[in-house]
């Protein structure tokens, strides 16, 4: 555990029962692994069908990768929700622009999903800090390595599988799964020069 409030999180997509809430099962329970109590991962939707629990895809997926999809409820994207959070990962460029519209605030600390684990194994982090002061160093080189070009910005977006058929929910499954490892992994190569040897 850390004695410091955990590092706040936001995956963000339109209904909040597909592919936000996928995000936030997976990447809590990876990095509960890794740094317990150290992050804390929430979701939310632009248009969500609130209350509603996970699409029944999404919660095999969920169960497929280890995660727990129960007592799931999806809830609407509101500024205030917003306004409590350290990082903000959208699902699409889309989600990107409505958040950054709901609290301007957040255009620094706003990335897509697929954008920062683009991102991430490129810029340099100084190992065994604590997890505020590695993400208050990465978060403004990401911004700056965000405006480099040479990618398709589709790249950065995940689909929306919700309603359409089997084959584009894996399709999600696929965008997803890769990003959400990078994340992992950088949190556990940061994490591991904090941890005592012998």
């Amino acid at each position: 555990m850390t004695d410091t409030a955990p590092f706040k999180i936001l995956t963000v997509c339109t209904g909040n029962i597909c592919r936000s809430p996928m995000v936030e099962r997976v990447l809590q329970h990876g990095l509960n692994l890794i740094t317990p109590g150290a992050y804390s991962v929430e979701s939310a939707g632009t248009g969500a069908l609130v209350g509603s629990a996970m699409e029944p895809h999404i919660e095999g997926f969920v169960r497929v990768l280890g995660a727990n999809p129960e007592e799931f409820s999806a809830r609407q994207l509101t500024p205030h929700i917003l306004g409590s959070q350290d990082l903000v990962l959208a699902l699409t460029r889309k989600h990107r622009s409505r958040i950054v519209e709901l609290h301007p605030a957040l255009l620094k600390k706003t990335f897509t999903l697929r954008e920062l684990a683009r991102i991430l194994p490129q810029v340099e982090t100084p190992r065994g800090s604590s997890v505020t002061e590695r993400w208050a160093t990465v978060i403004p080189l990401a911004l700056r390595a965000r405006s480099l070009k040479g990618h398709n910005p589709e790249d950065d977006d995940v689909v929306d599988p919700y309603r359409r058929e089997d084959e584009v929910y894996e399709q999600m499954r696929q965008e997803i799964t890769p990003a959400v490892q990078v994340l992992l992994d950088w949190e556990l190569h940061h994490t591991q020069a904090l941890r005592p040897r012998g």
